[in-house]
């Protein structure tokens, strides 16, 4: 059974309409399926999420198959396909970071956010999640937070107790 908001239709704004002819208006003609990552991004910028409706209303615009669009969106771990809390704690769960603390991490954010890996904090501000290396592995634990994809090195858990609270006073 689909969720609320599976069942609600999925208008974008003129602005957001705008600015996928401006993307799509840099591939030549017939090749508009080379949009589709940026204005994946847009959609997602605008609503926060990339449900199947949206997908779908992308698929249309680009004129290309809906699936065509789920296996990009499913397939590039920036796209959300579920809510997210408003801020995304992304912490680097490969090798070199976890040698120096990256699981102890992300324990700690799991008790901290009082949430497990993928939901949302009750008051809808944070989601966190273990991913793939960020390309510091040098500077570890490192973390991103989104959706701004701000990065933060050699992390302890106090230093993420302040970021966390920085946050919320946002």
């Amino acid at each position: 059974m689909l969720k609320v908001e599976e069942q609600q239709p999925v208008e974008f704004s003129p602005a957001l309409t705008t600015k996928f002819d401006e993307i799509s208006n840099r591939y030549p003609e017939g090749k508009q399926k080379s949009a589709l990552l940026p204005i994946l991004h847009e959609v997602q910028a605008e609503l926060g999420w990339l449900s199947a409706r949206a997908m779908d209303k992308v698929a249309e615009y680009l004129k290309i198959e809906p699936i065509e669009v789920y296996e990009v969106a499913s397939f590039y771990s920036m796209y959300f396909l579920k809510p997210q809390g408003k801020y995304m704690l992304e912490v680097c769960r490969t090798g070199p970071c976890c040698l120096v603390g990256a699981e102890k991490l992300m324990d700690h954010i799991e008790q901290t956010l009082g949430v497990k890996e993928g939901e949302v904090t009750a008051d809808g501000l944070f989601s966190w999640r273990g991913v793939e290396c960020l390309a510091a592995c040098g500077f570890g634990p490192v973390l991103q937070i989104g959706p701004e994809y701000t990065f933060y090195e050699n992390l302890d858990e106090q230093k993420v107790d302040t970021l966390i609270a920085e946050l919320r006073k946002k």
